[in-house]
Order: C-alpha cells, then sequence, then structure tokens
C-alpha cells in the first residue's frame, strides 16, 4: 500500500476531531478555564471536619441516632462552589437516614431538604458511582462531590441529620468551599432542592416540584422501584410555566426525558444519565438524572413539574397484561431548581423508615454461621470475617423466614485485595455464576441474588471457593478471604402496590 496517498486524508480527519473536540469545548468548561486569566474577587475560605489539631488524623465526625450537627455557618454575601463528602455506618441505607438541609439568610426553614443520596444523584439509599458535571460519585458510591453554585447574602447553614432510629454514624467527612463576596449582584437567585416520594404511586401523574416565584429549573433525580414486571417508563415529562393549564413542554416518554431510549440501561453522562439500574423485575431499583443546565426552563410566576407513571406489566407466564397503564410503583424524586424569593420548605420529610423498602435486615445475631475449615472464621462488629488459605472452602448462613412469600435476597459482600472466588448457593442449589471478590479496595457491595418462593423456616445462604481471582496478584501463602456484613431480605407481599401475578418465575 502506498501509504503517501493517505496522508493529506488522514491529516483532515485528525485536523476536523480537533476542530471538533474544539467546537465542543466551551460546553465542558471552557467559560471556567477562560476566568482564570483573570483576578478573582473573592475570599476563597473552607469549613470541613478537619481535626483543629493538624497533628491529629481524626478528621470525621460521629451523629447519633436522631442529631442533627451543622456543617456550615457562613456570614455572607458568599457562594458555596463545592459540597464533598464521605460516611462510615452500619447502617446499610444510610444514604436516605441521613438528609441535607440548607437554611438561606437566617431562615427558619430549610430551602434545600432531602436525603444525602438522593441530593448526589442515587436513590432508594443504594451505592453506587456515575460521572456528570454539577454532580459526581466515586468509590463505589461512597465519594459525593457537587459542584452546584449556591449564592447567599446574609448568611447559609448547612446541616445533617441522621434520622436512623437505631444506627449511630460512626464518621462522617466532609468539605464545604465557599467564596466570601464583598458584594453580589441584585438580580441573584437562590439554590433549592426538594425531595418527594409517593410509595406507592397515586391514580394521576406525579408531581416532582409546584413552586411560586421566578427562576429556573435546573435539575431533576428521578427513582423508581418496580412493583410490577416489564417496563415502567412510558410515563411523559410534562412542565407547567406559570399557571398555564396545559403545559408548554410535554415528553414523549421517561427514558426520552433522561436522554436515553428503547428502555434504560446504566450509563453516565455530563448532563444526563442513569446512575442505578437493576432491570425490569419486581423489586428492582433504578434513578436517572437531567440536568438542565445548557437548556434551564424558565418561569417568572410559577413552575409545575409531573410526570405518568405509566407502563408495561407481565405475569409470571411472560404474557403482557397491558402496554400502557398506571403502575403502583414505588417513586421518589429531587427537583432542583434557582428562584426569588426564597422558598421554604415546610413540608417534613416522610419518617426514614418509610423512605426505604420494607426490607429485613439480618446481621450476625440473626444467622448461624458455619465454616469449612472452621479456622480463620471470626465475628465483627457488623457480619463475619473469614481468612481460609485453602481454596476450596466454605461459609455458610443459616436464617430464618417468618412467613411464606416471595423474596428478594441481598447481601452486601466485601470485595478486597485478598479475596478470590466464590460460588453462591441458596439450599444446595447454585445462585448464578461464579463471584469475583477480588478488587484494589476493601469494598461492601450490594449483590443481589434474584426472587425466590420462601417458605416459613430455615434457610441457608452459602459460599463455596473456587481458587484465587486471575486478576489478583499471589500472595505466600494465598489467603481465599470472604466478609459478608448483612443478608438483606424483601418480602414482595409487604410492599403496598405489588401484586402476586408480577414477578419473575421462582426459582
Amino acid at each position: 500500500m502506498n501509504l503517501s496517498r493517505l496522508k493529506y486524508p488522514l491529516l483532515f480527519f485528525i485536523c476536523g476531531i480537533f476542530l471538533f473536540i474544539h467546537a465542543l469545548t466551551p460546553a465542558f468548561g471552557q467559560e471556567a478555564m477562560e476566568a482564570l486569566i483573570t483576578q478573582q474577587n473573592f475570599q476563597s475560605l473552607r469549613t470541613s471536619s478537619s481535626n483543629p489539631d493538624l497533628n491529629d488524623n481524626g478528621d470525621a465526625l460521629s451523629i447519633a441516632a436522631g442529631e442533627t450537627i451543622v456543617l456550615a455557618d457562613l456570614k455572607g454575601p458568599g457562594v458555596i462552589s463545592h459540597i464533598w463528602a464521605t460516611v462510615a455506618s452500619a447502617d446499610p441505607f444510610y444514604p436516605r437516614s441521613l438528609v441535607l438541609r440548607i437554611y438561606w439568610d437566617g431562615a427558619d426553614e430549610p430551602s434545600v431538604q432531602t436525603p444525602l443520596g438522593d441530593f448526589f444523584g442515587v436513590g432508594h439509599g443504594a451505592f453506587s458511582s456515575y460521572n456528570s458535571l454539577p454532580v459526581s460519585v466515586s468509590s463505589q458510591g461512597r465519594a459525593l462531590n457537587c459542584f452546584w453554585k449556591m449564592p447567599f447574602r446574609k448568611s447559609a447553614k448547612i446541616t445533617i441529620t441522621n434520622e436512623s432510629s437505631k444506627y449511630e454514624t460512626d464518621s462522617f467527612y466532609y468539605y464545604v468551599d465557599w467564596q466570601k463576596r464583598e458584594e453580589l449582584q441584585d438580580d441573584i437567585l437562590y439554590f433549592h432542592a426538594e425531595y418527594r416520594q409517593a410509595a406507592p404511586a397515586q391514580p394521576g401523574d406525579y408531581t416532582i416540584l409546584e413552586t411560586e416565584g421566578r427562576g429556573h429549573y435546573v435539575g431533576t433525580v428521578y427513582s423508581v422501584q418496580q412493583m410490577e414486571t416489564g417496563w415502567f417508563g412510558e410515563g411523559d415529562d410534562r412542565f407547567y410555566i406559570d399557571g398555564e393549564e396545559r403545559p408548554s413542554l410535554m415528553g414523549t416518554g421517561t427514558e426520552d426525558y433522561f436522554g436515553d431510549a428503547w428502555g434504560f440501561r446504566q450509563f453516565s453522562r455530563p448532563w444526563f444519565g442513569v446512575s442505578l439500574w437493576e432491570g425490569y423485575f419486581v423489586g428492582d431499583r433504578v434513578t436517572a438524572y437531567r440536568w438542565h443546565v445548557e437548556d434551564p426552563i424558565a418561569f417568572a410566576k410559577s413552575l409545575k413539574v409531573t410526570i405518568e407513571h405509566r407502563g408495561s406489566v407481565f405475569n409470571d407466564a411472560a404474557q403482557q397484561l397491558c402496554s400502557s397503564c398506571e403502575r403502583p410503583d414505588w417513586l421518589s424524586s429531587v427537583a432542583f431548581w434557582y428562584q426569588q424569593p426564597i422558598k421554604k420548605l415546610s413540608q417534613p420529610l416522610p419518617p426514614a423508615k418509610e423512605r426505604i423498602a420494607p426490607y429485613r435486615v439480618l446481621g450476625a445475631d440473626d444467622w448461624q454461621v458455619s465454616a469449612e475449615p472452621a479456622a480463620g472464621l471470626t465475628k465483627e462488629k457488623v457480619g463475619v470475617n473469614y481468612m481460609p488459605f485453602t481454596p476450596d472452602a466454605k461459609i455458610s448462613f443459616t436464617f430464618k423466614v417468618e412467613e411464606n412469600g416471595r423474596y428478594q435476597i441481598n447481601a452486601f459482600i466485601t470485595h478486597s485485595l485478598f479475596s478470590s472466588l466464590y460460588q453462591p448457593y441458596l439450599d444446595g442449589r447454585p445462585l448464578g455464576g461464579v463471584l469475583d471478590l477480588c478488587s484494589s479496595g476493601s469494598d461492601p457491595v450490594w449483590t443481589s441474588f434474584d426472587l425466590h418462593d420462601l417458605q416459613a423456616g430455615e434457610h441457608t445462604l452459602s459460599f463455596e471457593g473456587h481458587g484465587l481471582s486471575p486478576t489478583r496478584r499471589t500472595l505466600a501463602p494465598p489467603v481465599y478471604a470472604f466478609s459478608l456484613q448483612y443478608i438483606i431480605l424483601l418480602r414482595l407481599q409487604d410492599m403496598d402496590g405489588y401484586q402476586a401475578v408480577s414477578g419473575k418465575t421462582a426459582k
């Protein structure tokens, strides 16, 4: 082949790619980069959980059950530019138990009121990582960052409340980065975020936001836990601006509003994505996000945002019962917007136990554990740790089911540098394929073992070793570690809206 013939077309192609990327750059922070060449007219400040003793590494705060702590009490004028947090807690659903509230200019009621996880784009008290421009989550869903700009004239107070009735938050780490300004322009708008839920959804459209004032809408986080097998997302989004009876903005489907098509799958983009996706079956969870940063929705008097909750329903025999009927799924959402005047969110949140499904959390005191060989098995503060030196080690957890029913079985299992391959079993029957539990960190990971019709009585979840992970560096001698914190059961009959004709065919 004469490569010289390709030289100029290849050069033009490379130049075209360069120009295309350059054309996209403004949408990805070029204006912020450009601002760096001029002197910034503010004082950079931070409040954090850092220990006042600079030589002490104890930089976290604990939060007792029912306690509220103040993360920041700032005097303006100023702009909050970044919030980061991470948490260590025995509460398996702490992202829904911990509640973030922000109060502007001395108000006695918050203008931001939402569970911590939902504010950062992942609902259900679940853990998942994703990337977007205003918000980013990493470390298996445990490192939380947001870059929403939040201006205030007089003051800003940020609090976290541990609304769990059982669990203390062992460690809460945080940064609040902000800019002290000399003044703010007259037409400044205040940042708001409001959580709502319907468990289950009621007839008619689900309301994401109703507000009065002037401003613009900038984002939606929408979470669904499915009460029927099928596709929940035939519902259309609707934006009613300034009191109109017919919405100015009407959608064509739930996945369409969130930038996807033909159903959902997990993905993340700068302005839209699906941060959590488990599937189309009863009990499965999903969260999607849509940031209206490039396309804010302006209003001068009022705004109402709703979405239908329609979709298909299938029974256990895979027969379609309807294609676009209203579904009784469990819905929750956070609306993000800027407005004047400040809106005070006076409606209290539902109690923490009503913000998640009625899971039964089984810890070390709720099951019997045995291992072959028994050496290396220890009971921890949360769960058990098993450190065998044989590749075919087996560990079993026997638990009791109080009532007959269809159960979703889940567990928090640690993925770590010292873990290996394990095959799960339920009552001696294999559950899917071999799990590779090896990773570079030490991360408790929610692991779903699907739906099963269980009779009242004892059942056993066991894990049999299958040797070293191919991704792991061999140690001398090798250790085949296994660590489990909780077994988490969800009896579908305990969820309002569940209908027994639906669900995955029992195994």
